[in-house]
């Protein structure tokens, strides 16, 4: 129970016990409310962070790609990138356009029905994020090295 939230309990403590009991390895950020950690997926590898906002009450789950997009490339992986988002209902894909970072992050603010964070809405956020990153993956290397236009990446990956 946390009391800076009036006895409600502390989502961090949730995310915690989920990511136990799911058997992930992590690493807690030092004096912050998140947990690094690795995934393996199909088509590569990458880092994933999972961070709690208490005082907002939202939990803000993210896949991030080792290789960041060069500069020369960034305009092409933008489009792929609205590309993949168009259509997508729960998460999206972001590039930062000053260093080329790309991830996908998935979310839920749970302000107004905290009942609802349960162990079960983390695991579905957490694997929908990381099977979405999995998938798009070729496309946003095929993208990022000049292999593939982004219309090419994208019919790629959703064929």
């Amino acid at each position: 129970m946390s009391p800076l939230f009036g006895g409600s309990r502390s989502l961090f403590d949730t995310v915690l016990k989920f990511f136990k009991e799911d058997d992930w390895r992590f690493e807690q950020l030092e004096g912050k409310t998140i947990l690094k950690m690795g995934f393996k997926g199909d088509n590569g590898s990458w880092r994933c962070f999972a961070q709690v906002r208490e005082e907002q009450r939202q939990f803000v789950f993210y896949s991030m790609l080792d290789t960041n997009t060069p500069a020369d490339k960034r305009l092409n992986m933008a489009e792929f990138l609205a590309r993949a988002n168009y259509g997508l209902i729960t998460g999206n894909f972001e590039m930062d356009f000053s260093d080329g970072e790309v991830r996908f992050k998935t979310s839920i603010d749970v302000r107004e029905n905290e009942d609802s964070f349960t162990p079960g809405i983390i695991k579905r956020l957490v694997y929908l994020n990381v099977l979405m990153t999995d998938k798009y993956l070729p496309g946003i290397m095929g993208v990022m090295y000049g292999v593939l236009s982004p219309t090419e990446a994208i019919a790629k990956v959703e064929s």
